[in-house]
């Protein structure tokens, strides 16, 4: 577990993913939590947030066979600069990747867009003024081995300024997989505990804003979901007891 200084209201954050996953999480980390994550704030301002609304008709999640997604399958390299679009359930917004800034980070995204593993999965993490969080698939036969499919880290080369994307990790080495987190705004303690960011959201970031953020940090150290149990049971359990989340429809790569 590394110790940072948090860009929000100067509080001390712990920024860790907890044990064998990629993903931000809040509070100092424990022995009950199963899956990692960056640590919020410990004072956080009370915000009300709206109910999420749609103004038009929602395409249709895209659903993929579980074999079409397997870790196994994702070996292409990256273009030096491509962009991904991402519909969801608020809208559309678009990630701009250099690879040039994280190689690693950088393909292993690519692979995960073109295989379409972030398709019909949730923002199950999202903290007012700190980052949005996704990246669980939301079928547990594709979650399991995804979770141990670790890739190397890159080093820091751009910060984590408001619109840049980075893949989430545990304090351990290489330890990053599948999730990822926007930063709502510049979060630049996270640079000197190895958050390695690999692209920014150039289109939608006023989507991005809008996603859903009332059930705040995650168990324990809150009450929004537990990543444990999305790796264990998906959708089903995100959509049964936090449906206001919002949804990834489907991923796209499109040209630069």
């Amino acid at each position: 577990m590394v110790d940072v200084l948090s860009p929000l209201r100067g509080a001390a954050a712990t920024l860790c993913l907890l044990a064998c996953g990629s993903g931000p999480t809040v509070g100092p980390l424990t022995p009950a939590a199963a899956e990692p994550g960056l640590s919020t704030p410990t004072a956080s301002p009370t915000v009300l947030v709206p109910e999420p609304t749609v103004s038009r008709p929602l395409p249709e999640p895209v659903h993929h066979d579980p074999a079409e997604l397997d870790p196994s399958r994702a070996t292409a390299r990256a273009p030096d600069l491509f962009r991904a679009r991402f519909a969801t359930t608020q809208g559309e917004f678009v990630i701009e990747v250099r690879r040039s800034w994280a190689p690693n980070g950088a393909d292993r995204f690519y692979n995960l867009i073109k295989l379409g593993v972030y398709d019909d999965t949730r923002f199950f993490r999202a903290i007012d003024g700190f980052m949005v969080q996704f990246g669980i698939p939301g079928d547990p036969q594709v979650a399991a081995p995804w979770r141990v499919a670790n890739f190397p880290d890159d080093p820091v080369m751009q910060s984590n300024q408001r619109a840049f994307v980075t893949f989430a990790q545990t304090g351990a080495p290489n330890s990053r997989a599948t999730q990822v987190f926007i930063n709502y705004r510049d979060n630049f303690g996270l640079d000197r505990s190895g958050f390695a960011p690999f692209g920014r959201v150039v289109d939608g970031m006023n989507v991005v804003d809008s996603l859903y953020r009332g059930y705040g940090e995650g168990a324990p150290g809150g009450d929004g979901p537990d990543q444990s149990r999305i790796q264990l049971e998906g959708n089903a359990y995100l959509d049964r007891e936090f449906p206001k989340l919002d949804r990834i429809l489907y991923t796209e790569v499109i040209a630069p």
